[in-house]
């Protein structure tokens, strides 16, 4: 069969009367036609998917390396964490519980005295509760020597309490006729602290 049988068989006008041969190789065509557009499509959309899950593994191993590195320090996190708490519980039994305030506040009263201060004012103000301890206010005003003053924020600072001082003013004294002697006043808010009990908090 030659190429011109061949192109007056497939003219639309003819293609009922080609051979079997022809109409087979045309259904062959058709049907090769149908498998590489749905083979086309189906690995078109495999690529896509690929690419996915492709940038799905790299954000899973990221993940992973940032796990891994976690528990590579899960170790070195626990023993930080039991010094901390060695730390903090340290820290709480320098908060004194309620019966121990008044003792607390005869010590620092005590210590002003010692350092040879005269104390004007030393009121405690009103308890200031937080989250899981109370913040006792004393308001202060004393006068002295610049080194008395000193002595006696230093005596504070080594109580085994904590005691804070916040708000502290100077100011020089002086004479009938505004010539200093050497004195101070000072006025300030010393802080204590006590642990809020579980009915408190």
């Amino acid at each position: 069969m030659t190429f011109e049988d061949i192109q007056h068989h497939l003219a639309p006008e003819n293609i009922g009367q080609a051979p079997i041969s022809v109409k087979l190789s045309i259904l062959l065509l058709i049907f090769m036609a149908v498998i590489g557009t749905g083979l086309f499509y189906d690995t078109n959309d495999q690529f896509i998917q690929l690419e996915q899950h492709e940038k799905k593994e790299i954000k899973l191993k990221g993940e992973f390396k940032i796990k891994a590195n976690k528990a590579a320090k899960l170790e070195i996190f626990k023993q930080q964490l039991e010094k901390m708490q060695v730390s903090f519980g340290a820290l709480l039994r320098q908060l004194p519980e309620k019966t121990d305030v008044e003792s607390l506040l005869v010590d620092i009263s005590q210590t002003g005295l010692a350092s040879g201060l005269e104390i004007k004012k030393f009121k405690p103000d009103i308890e200031k509760k937080k989250i899981f301890y109370a913040e006792l206010p004393i308001i202060l005003e004393v006068s002295g020597s610049f080194h008395q003053l000193a002595s006696f924020i230093s005596g504070i600072a080594a109580l085994p309490r904590i005691v804070t001082i916040h708000d502290l003013k100077l100011s020089p004294i002086t004479n009938e006729d505004n010539t200093s002697h050497n004195k101070l006043s000072m006025s300030a808010i010393a802080k204590t602290y006590r642990y809020l009990q579980e009915d408190e908090q």
